[in-house]
């Protein structure tokens, strides 16, 4: 069998983390992250943190987004994997692993960017690319989409599995402005099929002069974020679980107490 190419080049990803100085985005993930949980009556005393995490949660026991989860089986009630499964290579993997250091009934949270993400971006640098060079690199990571990741939730033996998203729009003087601020933030490219040569000056200037004419509202560029949220239970004898498709005994209709009106032919 021949193995999958590797989405992302673990060194470059740990480089990239280790020079950031902005806590922007991490910052909203953190805030939002927390606003879920605190919709949780549940009080998680022994919770593990999985990616390049700020302290969210005191006393939390934290670990590297390595390949290789350092976890122990049935050892949290808590995990939470922190804006790290953009860059994962096997996302499922990921979870599984994460699902498998829940307790019983233990709940799995994640925050991540999503596809939405960088989508102005994308656009321009592809087109700059094109133009300049004939052809294109591997420059922004493909993120998921809400659905795929959702579906992983279940994959991974989650039960009650929950996602949703939110969506930041940003703006910037320029494109070298945002590529900067990418830089602060950690996020730049560490795609193992990346260029491992510098970029044409010639590109970057044709991407600034695309975005500033395409994507440009009061002077400035615009740039999109979007975040995903995944949330599931480790499975648990006790859990609720979803009635059977045909099982209920009463009416939507008298619940509302309105008259049901039958579909026309």
């Amino acid at each position: 069998m021949q193995n999958v190419p590797l989405l992302t080049d673990r060194s470059a990803l740990i480089r990239n983390r280790h020079r950031a100085n902005d806590g922007f985005l991490r910052d909203i993930a953190r805030d939002e992250l927390l606003d879920r949980l605190s919709l949780v009556n549940r009080e998680f005393k022994s919770s593990l943190i999985i990616g390049p995490a700020p302290q969210i949660i005191p006393n939390a026991k934290q670990i590297e987004d390595s390949e290789t989860l350092d976890v122990t089986t049935n050892s949290h009630d808590l995990a939470i994997h922190f804006m790290a499964l953009h860059w994962a290579n096997d996302p499922v993997g990921q979870i599984i692993q994460s699902a498998r250091a829940l307790q019983p009934d233990g709940l799995f949270q994640a925050v991540c960017l999503g596809g939405q993400t960088l989508n102005e971006l994308r656009i321009c640098l592809a087109q700059a690319e094109s133009e300049v060079t004939g052809g294109l690199s591997p420059r922004i990571a493909p993120m998921g989409e809400i659905r795929d990741l959702g579906a992983l939730l279940q994959r991974a033996g989650l039960a009650l599995p929950v996602a949703d998203n939110i969506t930041v729009r940003t703006s910037y003087k320029d494109a070298f402005h945002l590529m900067h601020d990418l830089r602060n933030f950690g996020e730049t490219n560490a795609l193992n099929a990346r260029l491992r040569h510098p970029t044409k000056r010639a590109i970057f200037d044709r991407c600034a002069e695309i975005y500033a004419k395409t994507f440009a509202e009061d002077g400035k560029i615009i740039a999109t974020f979007e975040f995903l949220f995944l949330s599931g239970w480790a499975p648990s004898a006790d859990q609720p679980k979803p009635l059977r498709p045909g099982s209920a005994t009463s009416r939507l209709a008298d619940a509302l107490k309105t008259t049901e009106k039958p579909l026309r032919d």
